[in-house]
């Protein structure tokens, strides 16, 4: 089954120098661009990974053990910071997809664009991960999931052009297996979620109780962001920062993710708004006390 798209997506995969989106960095990203009329376009990059200031990073061991790429294949190649532009522009305002990409791919790509100071947004963008779609439905890993779902055995497994087509290829299978398949929720609500449509795909995969792209800060009930860690988990991030306001600071010096940072940014910033507004009305008030 084609995919029904209004506008382009982009299925993406990345190797990586480890698995902390925080602090790893990008050795190899392939993206294959599915336009509406199904004509497909494809890049793959070999990334040198560096720091702020340029430095190669060294890809350790365990990391090279999996993907096979070594310090001396990215020796040569551009930083991320040097690709950025233009793979910002070959995704251009098309949605994303891949596997495991909500938890992430997503997050670290996000990561090295900020890290780049080269713009680019997810808010306008559906996420369609597909291993989602495979684990509430059939548990499994990529290999297995190509095999379920394609019948082929995946050759080249951890190379990101592979594993990017290969997931291409499931979602297009899962479509076709599930598409008059039920799917019950934890709350026992029963729906037909696996459908030709990319905004539907995008919520039935996507995490809608994070407010971050890695889970570290996660709404309530009232849609009030949260904290998913620490000694303040389950606290408002508004009612911490009230009572410890320290505790803003030490996020932003801490070692999470910018995309996390953000979020307490905005929260930060929203507060602040509201502490200035709750002035304004007070002083409006005392004027017109006086005038009176």
């Amino acid at each position: 089954m084609n995919l029904n798209l209004t506008k382009p997506i982009v299925f993406f995969d990345l190797e990586t120098t480890g698995v902390q989106v925080g602090a790893d960095h990008i050795v190899q990203i392939c993206l294959l661009k599915v336009m509406p009329d199904g004509s497909e376009k494809d890049v793959t990059y070999l990334v040198r990974p560096a720091n702020d200031k340029g430095k190669t990073i060294h890809i350790p061991e365990d990391s090279t053990a999996i993907h096979h790429i070594t310090d001396a294949m990215v020796a040569d190649k551009p930083s991320f910071a040097e690709l950025a532009p233009t793979i910002a522009e070959f995704i251009g305002d098309a949605d994303l997809a891949g596997y495991n990409s909500n938890k992430f791919d997503v997050p670290l790509l996000v990561e090295e664009f900020l890290r780049s100071g080269v713009e680019f947004s997810i808010k306008e963008r559906h996420l369609v991960d597909v291993q989602n779609i495979f684990h509430r439905m059939e548990p499994r890993t990529l290999v297995a999931a190509y095999k379920f779902y394609c019948g082929k055995d995946l050759d080249g497994a951890h190379s990101a052009d592979a594993d990017t087509k290969a997931t291409y290829e499931v979602l297009k299978a899962q479509l076709d297996r599930y598409k008059d398949t039920p799917y019950i929720d934890r709350d026992g609500k029963e729906s037909l979620p696996v459908v030709n449509d990319i905004a539907a795909l995008s919520v039935f995969t996507g995490n809608s109780q994070w407010a971050d792209l890695v889970g570290h800060i996660g709404f309530d009930k009232a849609h009030r962001e949260i904290f998913n860690f620490g000694k303040h988990k389950g606290k408002t991030l508004e009612q911490v920062f009230t009572q410890e306001p320290a505790y803003y600071d030490w996020i932003m010096k801490a070692d999470f993710p910018l995309s996390t940072k953000q979020v307490v940014m905005e929260v930060q910033r929203r507060m602040v708004e509201a502490r200035r507004r709750i002035d304004q009305e007070k002083l409006q008030a005392l004027k017109l006390k006086f005038e009176g």
